[in-house]
């Protein structure tokens, strides 16, 4: 471990509650819970770049409203059997391209079913490889890049960074602090791979790298209100 990264990070998460964010998410205490037909609906809907409070939850809930509660859609079965233009999926979901994301994720998945769609979920994001993720049946699809792919091995609990604009701004200040590193923010993958050596050097995982980073750089309202959304607002909001 190395102490100059140790020091740096323990600066910045001071008084972040980076160990129960990163817990939350490996538990799946989120507003859509462990139901994978909702992770899978959300990791797509996010594939535009939408915010979460202003695009990607308003659309799965949509999704949910319409497929999930109705019990159109009670597996990734189902799902993959839907129609890329049909009426309500249009409705719900809006953008070509989250659709087109949502159901070829779906038909993956749908083919490493058993009984049970979280555990081919879980299953696959723990044995993803975050480097090939184009040689990836689910990385290869059309709309998913880097950070699509580890946001959806996130939301099956995997200890993984996303590459956005928050974890990307950490990365940087902390560069900033140390005399010298590897850490390099130019590409997706060498930001992953970034947040992976700051994990090696310190006590801290990917994961509670990038809960740290989206705390620190979210906007106050904004990241209350998430919390909010996920009932952790009395938990963690003084």
């Amino acid at each position: 471990m190395s102490r100059s990264v140790q020091t740096v990070l323990d600066r910045y998460a001071e008084e972040v509650p980076y160990e129960r964010l990163a817990a939350a998410v490996r538990e799946h205490r989120r507003w859509t819970g462990d139901d994978p037909r909702l992770l899978v609906a959300e990791a797509a809907a996010s594939t535009t770049g939408q915010s979460f409070l202003g695009g990607s939850k308003p659309t799965v809930e949509r999704f949910r409203e319409t497929f999930v509660a109705t019990g159109r859609v009670d597996s990734f079965a189902d799902l993959a059997a839907l129609d890329l233009e049909d009426d309500d999926l249009v409705a719900a979901f809006g953008a070509q391209r989250k659709r087109h994301v949502l159901l070829e994720i779906a038909r993956v998945l749908a083919d490493r079913s058993a009984d049970d769609d979280l555990v081919a979920l879980v299953d696959w994001a723990s044995a993803a490889d975050q480097y090939r993720y184009d040689a990836d049946p689910i990385g290869s699809i059309a709309g998913v890049g880097p950070s699509t792919f580890q946001y959806l091995r996130q939301l099956a609990g995997i200890d993984a960074l996303v590459p956005d604009p928050t974890g990307i701004q950490l990365l940087e200040v902390v560069a900033a602090d140390l005399e010298s590193s590897p850490i390099d923010t130019a590409t997706d993958l060498r930001t992953i791979a970034s947040a992976e050596w700051l994990a090696w050097e310190s006590s801290y995982t990917p994961l509670e790298i990038d809960r740290l980073a989206w705390w620190t750089f979210t906007d106050d309202a904004e990241r209350d209100a998430i919390l909010e959304v996920h009932g952790m607002a009395d938990e963690l909001v003084d």
